[in-house]
């Protein structure tokens, strides 16, 4: 499971974060995502080093390049009257300082706030794809689809449902299956509008392509994460986290997240050439 989850984090600190910010602002935030491969770099480095100190130095260093930029994320929301698509991407902005923390703990074989090193390990991964990107698309769809409740519930369902699985880990099982509930369900509402408004108004196919496969993943890997939370709350049978690592966790990095940022830098390409 090791080899599995460090491939998946770093395809989002090295690729996915960065590109991800082009989408948020463009021009506020091209330097930053033109430097933060380096911090990246270093984070990405620090997976696959055994734990001690000079893992933990590099882990510190990209944490704190997620800190600086969880720090932009109020400016968005005191400027004017925030939306719910200003909601999603501050939550997208602050997530993986998030991932940053747990990173650098588990990587001095710290068990932050008492938590297994193996659940401090996911909570990397977690933070830059279901905090992350899946708060960035929700907030880029809720800007393009059509005003009206499917898109507000979905830029407001995310981030709640991020932050509730985070205080559940804090709180019990029943917590986090809650967190899970509104997650999946905010998920759920950004593939039907991506399904129904934005991919038929791409201008070619692969574009189209892209965003089909993010939108049928997620309705897969959302119910898998269900499943999992299910279980952990009633005991019923669900798979064990290693399964989920291949299964939910691989899905939704390329099937969800990597197809969704393509796509979505090629629509905003797209609006670019056309736009006057």
């Amino acid at each position: 499971m090791t080899v599995l989850v460090n491939m998946i984090v770093t395809l989002g600190m090295l690729y996915v974060v960065p590109a991800g910010l082009r989408l948020i602002d463009p021009a506020g935030l091209r330097r930053t995502a033109r430097l933060w491969p380096w911090p990246a770099a270093l984070g990405a480095v620090s997976l696959w080093l055994p734990r001690g100190a000079l893992a933990t130095t590099l882990a510190a260093l990209y944490a704190a390049a997620c800190l600086a930029l969880a720090a932009r994320a109020p400016a968005g929301l005191l400027r004017g009257r925030p939306g719910p698509a200003d909601v999603a991407v501050a939550t997208a902005l602050v997530s993986p300082s998030v991932a940053g923390t747990a990173l650098v703990a588990e990587r001095a074989g710290h068990r932050l706030f008492g938590f297994d090193l193996d659940i401090l390990a996911l909570t990397v991964p977690h933070f830059h794809f279901a905090g992350f990107t899946a708060a960035l698309v929700a907030g880029l769809v809720c800007r393009a689809a059509v005003p009206g409740p499917g898109a507000r519930w979905a830029a407001y369902s995310v981030p709640a449902g991020t932050l509730l699985v985070l205080l559940g880990y804090f709180v019990d099982d029943w917590a986090e299956l809650a967190g899970a509930v509104v997650l999946t369900g905010g998920m759920w509402a950004v593939a039907l509008l991506t399904w129904r408004e934005i991919r038929p108004a791409a201008g070619d196919r692969t574009t189209r392509a892209l965003l089909a496969t993010s939108a049928a993943v997620l309705l897969a890997t959302m119910l898998l994460a269900l499943w999992w939370a299910v279980g952990e709350a009633t005991g019923v049978v669900h798979p064990t986290l290693t399964w989920m690592a291949a299964t939910h966790g691989l899905g939704n990095a390329l099937g969800f997240a990597l197809c969704s940022v393509l796509a979505w830098r090629r629509l905003t390409a797209d609006r670019q050439e056309t736009s006057p």
